[in-house]
């Protein structure tokens, strides 16, 4: 990691088309990188990270290694939008992901963040005082401190969704993985 690339994840990323957001009861957007329905027949929990680095991506992957051990039934998919080295160097640097119901999808390109409604955020959202704050907090209470940056925007939204096995979007969280699993089984029973 260089001082470069540290200073790149500031820079405003190139556009995408951003589609709007599916909703509640939408069929899920579908692609050759990430299709829909599910090929293996499992509900799914997509998540899309924050860049590899930023503490707040951290803390979702770890949430959704320990969700993926004990939800079998449950396929969960992580989405990074820096580079396979860098989300390679970064998984390693976690102590790697090696659970068969949870899936790393690089897409560096930006284009399945774009069709699922994520854009870039605003100045205000990462550095307003609760956001500081948090990071902060995350720091002091978990360990969790932000990684160098090799590659990334650290602009662009991340966010989370529930597919049913038809895939139909059942659940939506901006990004609360854990509270979405929550209101799914309670409403669906997964």
């Amino acid at each position: 990691m260089s001082f470069q690339q540290e200073l790149n994840s500031w820079f405003s990323p190139p556009s995408t088309d951003v589609q709007l957001p599916p909703e509640i009861n939408s069929k899920a957007p579908s692609s050759s990188k990430l299709p829909f329905p599910n090929p293996n027949g499992k509900p799914t929990i997509i998540t899309f990270l924050r860049h590899c680095g930023c503490p707040f991506a951290e803390k979702t992957l770890l949430t959704l290694c320990h969700l993926a051990t004990s939800h079998p039934q449950i396929h969960f998919i992580a989405l990074s939008h820096s580079t396979q080295t860098s989300t390679t160097t970064w998984l390693q640097s976690l102590g790697g992901v090696s659970l068969s119901n949870l899936q790393v999808i690089v897409d560096a390109e930006r284009d399945i963040y774009a069709q699922w409604g994520l854009g870039t955020s605003s100045a205000w959202h990462i550095l307003n005082p609760w956001s500081l704050m948090s990071v902060f907090k995350l720091g002091r209470e978990e360990q969790i401190w932000n990684r160098p940056t090799e590659s990334g925007y650290r602009w662009q939204m991340s966010g989370s969704w529930a597919v049913d096995r038809e895939g139909f979007v059942k659940g939506v969280g901006w990004p609360r993985v854990r509270m979405m699993l929550w209101i799914l089984r309670r409403r669906l029973g997964w």
